[in-house]
């Protein structure tokens, strides 16, 4: 655990923790008919991809989910949302003494917070362009929007490494290990890697709501287990909002998250896992997150040196196993046991590791 974290201890109780996760659970849940109301009456509807990352044409995509044009879009608003929310009364309550503390602790929450609504709002515009069809490929193009995710990341990386002075990685079975100035475009790439695994991963019905639950919620156990009870009361707010989300996102989708939710969520789950110093972890909490992305990376590599060919159907890899038959809610469910599965691994390693 970060030495600058350790003395940021204030007490929250179990109950309280999970108090506030369903708080949050229940705002989303009584928010989301009139949100989808504003959704629809403004046509902030889905729009088809009309072209893969490589420039070719999304066959595959097209064919499976030409049924979801004009879903209503940009849900994220509304997960992180109700996390604002429920942290904003979490003071409230503590102001009127129902509570001895609140979630809203700078040692413990603003940094995440930070990065859940930059990332947030820079989802929004890029979901924006896309619904609008504005831009060469929808929505922005990538050299800004990763360098928007790059500068927001260093801005939360320098603050880690200079204001709160950490340092070190924690390598399971091993210890600490200091890295010096390599914590900053380490810490660049597990938030800004994190962020996109999860964009990527948001493709069908409930499948990235579904994990990020199990994700968040991984986290909160360690961070509880941790003594880091604020930071474990945030990790179950995000769980009980996103599970909110969740309830009208299984198949078929009321509406879906998009950038705004995915990137949002992605970048503070990255940077939980920091505050926690589980970084190592992480590839197992988010386990289906990771071979998302790495399954884009290899189709990418594979076209470029292999002459075109492609190592799946379609990528990312559940779209592979659309195309294979399997049915868009059996491939969410199986990867749902997948990462619940990994996310129980990770768990038992960050407590004995």
């Amino acid at each position: 655990m970060p030495d600058a974290l350790v003395h940021v201890r204030p007490e929250i109780s179990l109950v309280a923790i999970l108090g506030y996760a369903f708080l949050a659970f229940a705002m989303g849940l009584l928010m989301t008919p009139p949100y989808v109301r504003f959704l629809k009456r403004n046509r902030i509807g889905k729009q088809l991809r009309v072209e893969t990352v490589d420039g070719r044409e999304p066959s595959v995509f097209s064919m499976f989910h030409e049924k979801k044009f004009g879903t209503p879009t940009m849900g994220g608003i509304l997960i992180w949302g109700s996390i604002v929310l429920t942290v904003i009364l979490s003071r409230f309550f503590a102001f009127l003494g129902f509570v001895h503390n609140s979630l809203l602790q700078r040692g413990q929450v603003y940094l995440p917070l930070f990065t859940m609504l930059a990332f947030g709002v820079l989802g929004a515009f890029d979901d924006y362009l896309n619904i609008r069809g504005v831009g060469k490929k929808r929505g922005l193009d990538v050299l800004p929007k990763i360098l928007s995710l790059l500068v927001i990341s260093t801005i939360c990386a320098l603050w880690f490494w200079l204001k709160l002075d950490i340092d070190q990685i924690h390598i399971p079975f091993w210890g600490s290990v200091t890295v010096g100035g390599w914590y900053v475009p380490i810490f660049i790439f597990i938030i800004v890697g994190t962020a996109n695994a999860v964009n990527v991963t948001d493709g069908l019905d409930g499948l990235a709501g579904g994990l990020l639950v199990l994700a968040f919620g991984s986290f909160g156990v360690l961070a509880y287990l941790k003594d880091l009870y604020v930071l474990a009361g945030f990790c179950a707010v995000c769980s009980g909002a996103v599970a909110a989300f969740l309830w009208h996102n299984v198949p078929p989708a009321l509406f879906f998250m998009g950038d705004t939710g995915s990137l949002a969520l992605g970048g503070a789950l990255g940077v939980i896992a920091m505050m926690i110093d589980q970084t190592l972890i992480l590839p197992l909490v988010g386990f289906v997150f990771v071979v998302e992305m790495l399954s884009v990376i290899i189709q990418l590599l594979s076209k470029k040196f292999r002459g075109g060919k492609k190592v799946f159907i379609a990528a990312p890899i559940h779209h592979h196993f659309e195309a294979k038959g399997w049915g868009e809610s059996k491939v969410t469910m199986r990867l749902w046991i997948v990462g619940a599965f990994f996310a129980l691994l990770g768990i038992v390693l960050g407590i004995f590791g």
